[in-house]
């Protein structure tokens, strides 16, 4: 077997659709030019993969993020916020803060709503974006370096033109822009269409401020016959609901950063999967020895994607339950909080989660980067569950869950069970 899963050259006419280490080299040689200068027409700076072998190279390179979100954005279009943008989200930020005070135990947030372009927005939450994906960047790079230190233990180092360490800093440099890009595209496209910072249901900001974006909740407002100010104040109510929610409960923004982690410290580069992969790549014509665009193509299309350990898949459940019990439990809040006061509560809920079910901010971004997908109906399931809590508990004893033990999926399917589950007997001597 050779390094990166690709057959050496033997010489014979057998495969000739085998890539030599030759061919390996000039091809890792040639993305690294092909991907600098497609950053550079776009004008993004390409910094740590112009020059990979610099000191300290990021694993996830903030400038590539920054400059690709920022060249969507701009690209998209963003408004400058003004001072009737200001005072409505104010005026609607203070609603929510007296209404939600009836409907959760959390304390309110102290500091001021802020009041967002599509651009601020991007600014405000780039941080949050990196801390959080960075752990998927670092995966793979340990992966790649495990991969070549295989290769150096099995001596097939000296198989390759270039030094195996030269051709591990270069995959290392490829996935970090690769993942890098992949994100600010992403970041760059949700700037147009989040309505807040804590839509995302991520803890992308800290201290947890809520925040509007005025441009996207008048978007979100297109072809509705509700007042403008009822759809505000619906989005107002949510925005308080997660920041309360992050803020009171340090705790869930560890366990969703750890469970991230988890799943990139997962990582592990399948080498015979991928040689399998590539062979019959090469051979139906979808991968050209002599053409690297199809190759960076085959990766960014997941041609690549390493399998799915059970740990990773451990992690992926955590992360689907958590955002659903996060969406779930934002629903109740809202709903709660504005039943007896808001119209049309009930045609607002219904066309939040229509567009959830096709375009979900969350969903976008993790299903690119994880294959993760938060269903629907986990998400009705968990606002159902917390309903359920809160009628027969109280808002007191739903609210304190987020202290204690996580329901599971199965548990949502069975509030009472789940109660039951946690109640402690009064005599306690048989334990």
């Amino acid at each position: 077997m050779s390094a990166f899963g690709f057959t050496p050259d033997d010489g014979s006419e057998e495969n000739p659709n085998e890539m030599t280490p030759e061919q390996l080299a000039a091809m890792l040689a040639q993305m690294q030019e092909q991907v600098t200068e497609q950053f550079q027409k776009l004008g993004i700076n390409p910094a740590g993969f112009i020059n990979p072998f610099a000191a300290g190279t990021e694993s996830l390179p903030k400038s590539i993020v920054r400059d690709t979100a920022k060249k969507i954005v701009s690209s998209a279009g963003s408004l400058p916020v003004g001072n009737t943008d200001t005072t409505v989200v104010a005026q609607a930020s203070s609603i929510a803060q007296l209404w939600l005070n009836e409907a959760t135990d959390f304390a309110p947030i102290t500091a001021a709503t802020q009041t967002l372009s599509r651009s601020d927005w991007v600014d405000s939450t780039l941080a949050g974006w990196q801390i959080t994906v960075e752990p998927l960047a670092s995966g793979l790079a340990a992966a790649v370096s495990e991969l070549m230190q295989q290769a150096i233990n099995e001596g097939q180092a000296q198989e390759t033109p270039m030094p195996i360490e030269t051709i591990a800093t270069l995959l290392r440099s490829f996935i970090s822009a690769l993942i890098a890009t992949q994100l600010g595209h992403s970041v760059g496209a949700l700037a147009s269409s989040v309505t807040g910072i804590h839509d995302v249901g991520l803890p992308l900001v800290d201290p947890a401020i809520p925040a509007l974006v005025p441009e996207n909740i008048a978007l979100w407002s297109q072809d509705l016959e509700i007042p403008k100010s009822e759809i505000t104040l619906f989005h107002a109510i949510r925005e308080e609901a997660v920041a309360r929610l992050f803020e009171s409960n340090p705790w869930l923004v560890s366990y969703i950063r750890t469970a991230i982690s988890e799943y990139g410290k997962g990582i592990h580069i399948d080498i015979d999967a991928i040689q399998r992969q590539a062979q019959e790549a090469m051979e139906s014509g979808n991968i050209d020895p002599n053409n690297p665009e199809s190759f960076s193509l085959a990766i960014g299309e997941g041609m690549f994607t390493p399998e799915e350990s059970p740990a990773q898949r451990a992690a992926l459940t955590k992360l689907e339950t958590v955002f659903a019990l996060i969406e779930g439990w934002t629903d109740e809040v809202t709903t709660l909080a504005v039943s007896d006061r808001l119209p049309s509560i009930d045609a607002l809920r219904e066309t939040f989660r229509r567009r959830r079910a096709t375009s979900a901010p969350t969903q976008q971004l993790f299903k690119s980067l994880f294959g993760l997908e938060v269903s629907p109906r986990m998400s009705r399931e968990a606002a159902h569950f917390w309903k359920v809590i809160r009628e027969k508990e109280g808002v007191s004893a739903r609210d304190k869950i987020w202290s204690s033990l996580l329901p599971s999926p199965d548990d949502l399917l069975d509030p009472e069970g789940f109660l039951k589950s946690t109640e402690v007997p009064d005599d306690l001597s048989s334990l």
